[in-house]
């Protein structure tokens, strides 16, 4: 099935490139319109760090920039229900073709592929076999017919088999017509939402495009997560198979979104987190948060939650979902209105964090089991860092090392011997707090959980 997509644009009246990836869809359309062999691409990325986006606004530009191109965007996890890649991509294709001869005689091609397949892979129950080049079947059936002596075959597998010739003939027919589609208007499939999909549903994806679709003229660019796609492959066929070596006989070409923003040059200085602008976006936009001050980009809060995005690597999904949480949270309690004890605010955003993203370190909290080493790692305190360097420290680390000290296992890492430092360090926290360092820090982090939780 082909689906839609949204009128999302880098440039215009309601496009925008807050992540500056225009110039990442220049190459991508410089690459598929010139005479290297990329196809299929890959945009690879983990889920949530925009890649669909990505793709509806780099279709936008190519159609705008080549109308001498016929693209389709495919998303294959709508149509993983329907257990039929090859249909899936047959259905997309047939698209092009306005109603008429042409199209009735594309249709009298693919049907009869598009019927084999479908016994190959439902039927027959030896799509394994089929995987194989024509030569490879021809030289290993008889030694498979004697290994399956003692199964009982399926009548219509023998059927499938014997019908084998009349399967290539009818694929040569079908990607002799695809070339002549394609051969003054090149078509470019893109194909989305592949990494969600059923792990055999993926596979064969990719064994289609390769065995079926491999036309002059005719590209293909997946928008997923190449970590999946191996997983996928070992869920199909085991984990002894080497997965990266099985995926780099389809894939031609990887890149991967950029997770930074390149500065004025588009290359190192002044590089910004993508995931950390977009928490700024957000915040400017959130009606809810707009009366607080983790609105302002250049004040502590803003600076505690970014570091807690960029240690723990927050996708740009999970940045909105943190954002949520804390409308949510803010709605509910007005717990992050301005002029809130420093030490105070910082416990309570960490609180949404953890209810988000943590279920392990809630349920440590709750039950008052917290480990200190890995309350450190969210925060990225490795060490206890030397009290003398205190000036470089910022406020999420001072907030991390006051939590690891007040945790309940492994704590020793953590722990001063020294009184003096051990004085300092205290001066500092109570400096957060206003009237001191609260006995119990993890009771404003529960006041948290029991605000999103809608407990009475």
């Amino acid at each position: 099935m082909t689906s839609s997509i949204k009128e999302l644009r880098f440039d215009g009246e309601n496009g925008r490139d807050e992540f500056r990836r225009e110039q990442v869809a220049e190459k991508v359309i410089n690459l598929l319109t010139s005479e290297v062999d990329v196809s299929p691409m890959v945009v690879d990325g983990d889920w949530g760090t925009g890649k669909t986006e990505f793709c509806q606004k780099l279709i936008h530009k190519f159609k705008s920039e080549h109308h001498d191109y016929q693209l389709l965007y495919v998303d294959a996890f709508q149509a993983d229900h329907a257990d039929d890649p090859l249909m899936t991509i047959l259905a997309a294709m047939s698209g092009l073709l306005p109603e008429g001869d042409k199209k009735a005689g594309f249709l009298k091609k693919a049907i009869p592929v598009a019927r084999y397949g479908f016994k190959t892979v439902f039927k027959a129950g030896v799509s394994h076999i089929l995987k194989e080049n024509a030569d490879d079947i021809a030289d290993g059936l008889e030694k498979h017919l004697q290994d399956s002596a003692n199964k009982v075959i399926d009548a219509s597998v023998a059927a499938v088999l014997q019908d084998h010739e009349k399967a290539k003939q009818n694929l040569n027919a079908l990607q002799s017509t695809l070339a002549e589609l394609a051969k003054d208007s090149p078509i470019i499939i893109f194909i989305d939402e592949l990494d969600r999909c059923r792990p055999d549903f993926a596979v064969q994806m990719l064994e289609v495009i390769k065995h079926t679709f491999d036309v002059e003229n005719v590209k293909f660019v997946l928008v997923t997560n190449t970590k999946q796609l191996r997983a996928a492959i070992n869920h199909s066929y085991g984990p002894l198979v080497d997965a990266q070596r099985y995926l780099d006989k389809f894939l031609k070409f990887n890149f991967k979104l950029p997770s930074e923003i390149g500065g004025s040059n588009g290359y190192s200085e002044n590089r910004e987190l993508a995931s950390v602008k977009h928490f700024a976006n957000l915040l400017s936009s959130s009606a809810v948060l707009s009366e607080t001050e983790l609105s302002n980009t250049g004040w502590a809060y803003f600076g505690f939650v970014s570091h807690l995005i960029r240690v723990n690597q927050l996708s740009l999904r999970e940045v909105e979902t943190f954002t949520r949480h804390l409308e949510i949270y803010h709605s509910l309690s007005q717990g992050l209105k301005a002029n809130t004890i420093w030490g105070y605010q910082f416990l309570r955003l960490f609180g949404v964090f953890v209810f988000c993203f943590k279920h392990d370190v809630y349920d440590d909290i709750q039950s008052g089991c917290t480990d200190a080493e890995v309350i450190a790692l969210l925060f990225g305190v490795t060490k206890l860092p030397d009290y003398e360097a205190s000036l470089s420290r910022d406020h999420a680390m001072t907030i991390g090392v006051l939590l690891t000290q007040r945790s309940a296992l492994k704590v020793e890492r953590f722990t001063l011997t020294d009184k003096d430092i051990q004085e300092c360090w205290k001066a500092d926290f109570d400096r957060y707090f206003g009237h001191g360092t609260p006995g119990d820090v993890w009771q404003p982090i529960k006041k948290v959980f029991s605000v999103l939780s809608l407990a009475s």
